[in-house]
């Protein structure tokens, strides 16, 4: 790390909230700027330098105690990774990113972040895809701005953002609370998992990556509306009474409604911010602010398309409140933080192959009937080979962040939020972000839940649904 950056060391412990993600193969968060101009490599680096003095998520490091603590730490951090490609194609940022989601991140030495730029002299995509113990949705939003902000004025100086605090039992609002009930079973699940605890350390992250990439391929469709499309968009909503989220939700069931039938698990997650809803409000700083709200939703093919969306509006707008997007994070605050981080191996041990120095280690733990197995049978989240979410969407909104930029422009983002569950288990992910006037869709897949003929047709039904129903 360049000595500009080492301001002052810098140690917290990592909540268990956080510690849902820790060394999980799967859990990046993506986004990607497409900007129109000349950006040079030194500007570049320069520009990653100040984003780093600002963010302090970008400074930090993760070590373990004796007693398998985990800390963020500013001590001894190596470079954050960058890599500078020259574009060969308007899909080119799609292959790198299906490419480097792959390469297992150096918690214990660096920032848990990549920065990849796809360059043209006449547009280029910048990539950050990082992990999700260090951020969210919002985040890399902010960190793209900030980044395009220093590449269009190199003089700028650094505003160096306030340390971020954490989402755990003191920063939740007050009137959240985990009930009597929830509590007994939580205490329990502490004490017996406490009695034999298992612990995975960073070769056990990378075992379990590269037999999780070998086994799943995940596969990505971008959905890019201009800003006409747009604009028609939102004017619709707004005549129909429903939010641009709830049409997209709307979109998306009643598009796989109409090719599946009744097959479609109703299932919806929404995302939200709660950065804002916290005692002691994140505004710009980096770091995971998201909860969300589970609902059942089924979409009535014998009404119209508006008829579904007001319908699914009413159903689901009532559910923004802090009881509900708190809920789970409420409950992970209390557990012990192991028994979470357990849950992908246990689901995935199995795919180690017999040849891995751990093998033994992975297939004991994954085969056992324990506490944590107890634990996914009853959240009906046993099994790889059925979907428990048919939708899982992150919707960014409306970002007002500036269109030029020195003698930039920002064209588009586009977000990939990633997941705390591997990807079989959900039939869609969905990020959605409007920025510069355009609405971006990412969806994901994997192609053992929907071929590419069926997401081409929701891709064309969605579409339809948005723009000419």
């Amino acid at each position: 790390m360049k000595d500009t950056l080492k301001v002052k060391k810098y140690e917290r412990r990592i909540t268990p909230l956080e510690r849902v993600f820790n060394r999980s193969p799967f859990a990046i968060v993506t986004m990607v700027a497409r900007i129109k101009g000349v950006i040079s490599e030194n500007l570049f680096r320069e520009a990653i330098n100040k984003v780093q003095q600002r963010h302090l998520n970008l400074r930090v490091r993760i070590c373990e105690d004796n007693d398998h603590n985990l800390w963020f730490t500013s001590e001894g951090v190596k470079e954050i990774p960058i890599e500078i490609v020259r574009r060969e194609s308007d899909a080119h940022w799609r292959k790198k990113v299906h490419d480097v989601c792959k390469i297992p991140f150096d918690f214990e030495e660096r920032p848990a972040i990549r920065f990849i730029l796809i360059y043209s002299p006449e547009v280029s995509e910048l990539i950050i895809l990082c992990h999700h113990i260090i951020c969210d949705g919002m985040s890399l939003a902010y960190l793209a701005r900030d980044l395009i902000t220093h590449l269009g004025d190199p003089t700028r100086e650094v505003e160096v953002l306030p340390d971020p605090i954490p989402i755990d039992k003191d920063t939740i609002p007050k009137e959240v609370s985990v009930n009597p009930i929830s509590k007994y079973f939580i205490n329990r699940f502490n004490k017996n998992w406490l009695k034999s605890p298992i612990f995975f350390d960073q070769e056990d992250y990378m075992i379990l990556s590269e037999a999780y990439w070998n086994t799943y391929k995940h596969q990505i469709l971008s959905i890019e509306l201009t800003e006409a499309q747009t604009s028609v968009l939102v004017e619709r909503c707004r005549k129909e009474r429903v939010t641009v989220n709830s049409a997209l939700i709307a979109a998306f069931l009643g598009a796989q409604y109409n090719l599946e039938g009744n097959t479609v698990n109703p299932y919806v997650v929404i995302a939200a911010s709660v950065r804002d809803r916290i005692l002691k409000p994140a505004g710009e700083a980096m770091g995971y602010f998201a909860g969300g709200v589970k609902v059942k939703l089924k979409y009535n093919n014998k009404m119209n398309f508006w008829d579904n969306a007001r319908k699914l509006h009413q159903k689901v707008n009532s559910l923004y409140n802090n009881k509900n997007l708190f809920n789970e994070l409420e409950t992970w605050s209390y557990l012990e933080p192991g028994i979470i981080e357990s849950l992908c191996y246990k689901l995935l041990g199995k795919f180690v192959p017999s040849n891995s120095p751990r093998y033994k280690k992975f297939s004991t733990f994954s085969n056992q009937d324990d506490m944590v197995s107890s634990i996914l049978k009853r959240e009906k989240m046993s099994s790889l080979d059925k979907t428990f979410l048919g939708i899982a969407l992150t919707n960014l909104t409306r970002l007002d962040f500036p269109r030029k930029y020195g003698t930039l422009e920002l064209d588009r983002l586009i977000m990939n939020p990633g997941g705390m569950f591997p990807l079989v288990m959900v039939n869609l992910v969905v990020g959605a972000v409007t920025c510069a006037g355009k609405l971006s869709l990412l969806v994901e897949y994997i192609e053992k839940n929907i071929d590419f003929n069926t997401i081409e047709k929701i891709e064309e039904k969605v579409i339809h649904f948005l723009l000419k129903e």
